[in-house]
């Protein structure tokens, strides 16, 4: 008795913690409510349903048993036998009717969908091309603006090839007289100093002689 009345016990349940009374004001924040209890235990399973198959008509049956002969005189509940199924078939034109309405929706849609997709992938080609036109255009800049730059520099070369500079020709020149010395000897160099000494001395003697002349010497 002891036993079974202590294996009868249950073990006291874990206390919940109060919980504040939120009021959701939109869908939003109900929807938040739903996702902090869910999130409070993420061990726990989630029951998703299954997406409703579409409703379709009873099939016609394949083998018709009670079949009425023309000589058959025609009972109370006939009537509403013909009702029900006069009822069926009109519920499957209207299906059939849902149906091909539909797939012409559809039909629609899908070359709505191409159109866009043509006339975006030709949108897409234009500005691709128009950027590739901008990017060769940018590189062929680039490129004569190098090629300009090398031409100057290959122009300021030569300048600097043909103007030399004052003192290369002044050692130039200086070189030239040391060659033609070489070449003439050292007497003709003291003749010309010579003969530019006595033209400096017959030209003061003339000057010297001028004066007395005008003075009546």
């Amino acid at each position: 008795m002891a036993s079974s009345a202590a294996s009868s016990v249950r073990p006291p349940r874990p206390k919940k913690e109060p919980q504040t009374l939120v009021i959701p004001r939109n869908a939003a924040e109900e929807q938040k409510l739903k996702l902090e209890r869910l999130m409070k235990n993420p061990d726990k399973a989630v029951p998703i349903p299954e997406k409703m198959s579409e409703w379709a008509p009873r099939p016609p049956p394949e083998f018709v048993r009670d079949v009425m002969g023309s000589s058959a005189g025609a009972g109370s509940g006939e009537f509403h036998v013909y009702r029900h199924l006069r009822r069926r078939e009109y519920q499957r034109q209207d299906y059939m009717d849902a149906m091909a309405e539909k797939q012409k929706l559809d039909a629609e849609f899908q070359k709505r969908l191409e159109k866009n997709k043509i006339a975006a992938e030709e949108q897409t080609a234009k500005r691709r091309k128009k950027r590739q036109k901008l990017k060769e255009k940018k590189l062929l800049a680039k490129k004569m603006k190098l090629e300009q730059k090398k031409q100057e520099g290959s122009r300021g070369g030569k300048e600097l090839g043909t103007h030399c500079p004052p003192a290369l020709l002044l050692a130039g020149s200086h070189d030239g007289n040391r060659d033609r010395a070489l070449l003439t000897g050292p007497g003709q160099p003291q003749e010309q100093g010579s003969s530019s000494s006595a033209e400096a001395s017959g030209t003061e003697e003339e000057e010297e002689e001028v004066p007395s002349f005008i003075m009546g010497r």
